[in-house]
């Protein structure tokens, strides 16, 4: 699928003159498979955001994060990624299952760089790669529609201090956050949580 420019788009493009440029860059730049080098960046990284849209066109934008290599390139056009434990509100994942839209913003702030990758989402409860991914909950598979990569001249360069000790692993205790612990959510947590085992 083509990039196309909204109306509003165009307006911009034209009030600072960039219509030419825009036009060059989803020439040169928009590409609807994923090469090579688009599946080592994606595959090498342990975070990204989502951004998602419900039925009334309500955005929301959400940080996923896991272990290098947790979103996997599984096809020419296809992405997947599991989804961990959160706050309970489902609030990505409600619009994926209404809408199906949603947009990745993959960020390498220490070789700072970065992709977009547009598509259609589905959820899978029932997926092989379920497998290779303690405790997810289900499995998110895109079909991507635009990729491309984005100016990296704003991005600020950061290095990684520690991964998240929350991101589970095979044989090992996954610890419980703490606001889980708090009053205001001991008592309405779901009745698997392990923090209810937890003394009050």
């Amino acid at each position: 699928m083509p990039l196309d420019y909204s109306r509003a788009s165009r307006t911009l493009q034209d009030q600072f003159d960039t219509r030419r440029l825009a036009d060059r860059l989803a020439d040169v730049k928009v590409h609807h498979e994923f090469t090579a080098d688009d599946r080592l960046f994606i595959e090498r990284l342990d975070m990204f955001f989502l951004a998602t849209v419900n039925e009334a066109g309500q955005p929301t934008c959400s940080y996923k994060g896991g272990d290098p290599g947790f979103v996997k390139v599984t096809g020419p056009r296809d992405v997947a990624f599991p989804n961990y434990d959160g706050n309970g509100m489902y609030l990505s994942m409600g619009n994926v299952a209404e809408t199906h839209a949603v947009g990745l913003l993959f960020i390498d702030f220490e070789a700072q760089r970065r992709m977009r990758v547009d598509g259609v989402a589905s959820i899978h409860f029932e997926d092989p790669l379920l497998a290779q991914f303690p405790e997810a909950q289900f499995m998110v598979r895109i079909e991507a529609l635009r990729i491309f990569p984005n100016c990296p001249r704003y991005i600020h360069r950061y290095e990684l201090v520690e991964r998240s000790k929350f991101v589970p692993h095979t044989a090992v205790d996954t610890p419980i956050p703490g606001w889980k612990q708090t009053d205001w959510a001991r008592d309405v947590l779901p009745s698997n949580d392990p923090a209810r085992s937890l003394p009050g």
